[in-house]
């Protein structure tokens, strides 16, 4: 594997969810520590499940793994990050600045901008600790610091100064107000994840068209500052001899065969390792040290006896969300699983029934005109481009907020509209007027992956309580965003998975996000399984076997109602295969 090449101290897995980082990362380390290096695996994911892998309970702090000597493990939790983080800032001021400045605070500590700093925060140490660099060879990272955070650490100015002359705008000054008297300490971690010699970034994707896109996004984003030395690994990739005979392998076969050679030239000319799709769950020490290894037998001939899964499909659900033929429906779910694809079956599917349809996105690599390739009566397709939205608010407040700023007031403002967290604003207002729609007909909207929605989610839970308190004392009506979507008679989420361990972790914890912000997910939609479409190679009917536990876990823990979507022959583009997705249609 190019990727185990000569090796820095520090690796870090990044890509989308359910394209194998963590199985990949657990991987490396056992194959590290097996070879005689002493290896600590972190995990700064919010549905981490390191310890799953291995079986044993990890936690925030490092653990010895006595399987694998030489192993240790450790579990950065987010959000517990996030409230010591808070309390680190808000705890000095309070008594001593006046109540409401205190909520001001803390409001602006709210969102998920505070969380990914605090994650950040959290394992900045392991980057710069010399005691850390003297007691590991090697120090793994399943899920990488997104460009996102980054961007924030590397912004130049004094966020401090600028707070208090009470220049800032709405976006991230408040996470970043903690910041500066560690400035010294994050320049260090950041210029450390830069160093080829000290670290290295491992992009990991599937030999699918969205996830090489996707991957080609992070891969330019994370070049533009300053990660030029990346790695790519194409993991789950079907052999052409585990296909035996299947027509539904074949194709599969085929399409990612297709996507590999319309590879990205950018991504082409990366180091790339191909690793093969396994028939076993990435579960324990056997499993694992397989994993990297090819040539491992994946399946016996053994014909493995499937249940006849009985499933809602799309359509079934859509009979349930006609209503009062209109509201707003809200596709949520990890990078990965298929959102735009089930976005536009379902609005398809409400248009052939005579609905007026507006089907948009939020997704900045979302593809819905390719996905549609071509137009249905009673749908309209619209799109939220960040980049315009995020302009055009720029804009405003420079002519507004900044008109009668000085010069040196107007370059902080106008470093403060660089942040990430100003498209956040721009993209919530854009998405404040679209669904505004869904009063007159159905509106239904492809998020971005989940990260970004709980970042509109946080603009959109601001502004309510913004307008709140404004409008409590005057005794008028009111409605906000947020309090449409909190309305179960207007806002009908649908939250996309694939049956497999993490994108199903992932979406329990997207579900837990909503419940907290008084929003109640109305159904899961399980997509692209093997369980429901009947497949005949061994190695296609071992994994089909393996999406049952997971199937069970989502219809009996947590979903209210469901529809299962199978795998599709032919990817599900065109009017005409998207209606035949809506009704269980295998191609």
């Amino acid at each position: 594997m190019k990727f185990l090449d000569q090796l820095p101290v520090f690796l870090f897995f990044t890509g989308k969810g359910g394209v194998g980082k963590t199985s990949l990362a657990c991987a490396t380390a056992v194959e590290l520590a097996d070879a005689g290096k002493r290896v600590l695996l972190v995990s700064t994911d919010l549905a981490s499940n390191v310890g799953q892998v291995f079986g044993i309970a990890i936690g925030n702090k490092v653990t010895p793994f006595h399987s694998v000597p030489r192993l240790s493990g450790l579990e950065i939790d987010p959000q517990a990050a996030a409230q010591s983080y808070r309390d680190k800032i808000v705890g000095p001021v309070r008594g001593v600045l006046p109540e409401n400045v205190v909520k001001g605070i803390e409001e602006q500590l709210s969102g998920a901008c505070t969380t990914e700093i605090a994650a950040f925060d959290e394992f900045t140490a392991l980057l710069t600790d010399p005691a850390i660099l003297g007691q590991y060879d090697h120090v793994i990272f399943d899920t990488a610091p997104t460009g996102h955070t980054i961007r924030l650490l590397q912004l130049p100015g004094a966020w401090t100064g600028f707070l208090d002359q009470g220049k800032g705008d709405a976006s991230c000054l408040g996470p970043l107000a903690g910041l500066e008297k560690q400035r010294e300490k994050y320049k260090s971690a950041v210029d450390a994840l830069s160093d080829p010699k000290r670290t290295r970034l491992i992009l990991v994707t599937r030999a699918q068209a969205s996830s090489l896109r996707e991957a080609n996004r992070t891969h330019d984003e994370l070049t533009a500052i300053g990660f030029k030395q990346q790695y790519l690994v194409v993991n789950g990739v079907l052999a052409q001899a585990d296909t035996k005979g299947d027509p539904l392998a074949l194709a599969v076969w085929r399409r990612e065969q297709a996507a590999l050679a319309a590879m990205p030239e950018a991504l082409r000319l990366l180091p790339i390792d191909f690793v093969s799709l396994k028939s076993f769950n990435l579960v324990g020490l056997t499993s694992l040290r397989e994993l990297l290894v090819e040539g491992v037998v994946n399946a016996t001939e053994a014909v493995i006896d499937l249940p006849k899964l009985q499933a809602p499909d799309l359509a079934t659900l859509v009979d349930s969300l006609v209503g009062d033929g209109h509201g707003l429906i809200m596709l949520m779910g990890k990078g990965g699983v298929g959102k735009t694809t089930i976005a536009a079956a379902v609005a398809v599917e409400l248009a052939n029934r005579g609905y007026p349809v507006h089907l948009t996105t939020s997704d900045p690599a979302a593809h819905l005109a390719e996905t549609l390739e071509g137009s249905v009566e009673h749908l309209s397709v619209s799109r939220i481009e960040p980049h315009v939205e995020t302009e055009r608010y720029r804009q405003h407040v420079m002519d507004t907020k900044g008109k009668d700023l000085d010069a040196q007031g107007k370059a902080l403002l106008e470093e403060d509209l660089r942040s990430p967290c100003t498209e956040e604003i721009a993209v919530f207002q854009a998405f404040s007027r679209i669904i505004r729609e869904a009063g007159k007909k159905f509106v239904v909207m492809d998020t971005a992956p989940t990260g970004h929605t709980l970042l509109l989610l946080d603009a959109t839970g601001a502004y309510h309580r913004e307008t709140a308190r404004q409008m409590g004392q005057s005794g008028l009506h009111f409605s906000t965003p947020m309090m449409q979507l909190q309305d179960a008679n207007q806002t009908k989420v649908l939250i996309v998975t694939l049956a497999e361990n993490t994108p199903v972790l992932e979406a329990a914890g997207l579900q837990n996000d909503l419940r907290r912000a008084d929003i109640e997910p109305w159904a899961w939609v399980i997509n692209n399984s093997l369980a429901i479409a009947n497949p005949t190679s061994p190695l296609m009917r071992q994994r089909a076997s393996n999406e049952l536990t997971q199937i069970e876990a989502v219809t009996t823990q947590y979903a209210k109602r469901w529809a299962v979507v199978p795998l599709q022959a032919e990817e599900p583009i065109g009017v005409e295969r998207l209606q035949k997705l809506a009704r269980h249609g295998i191609g």
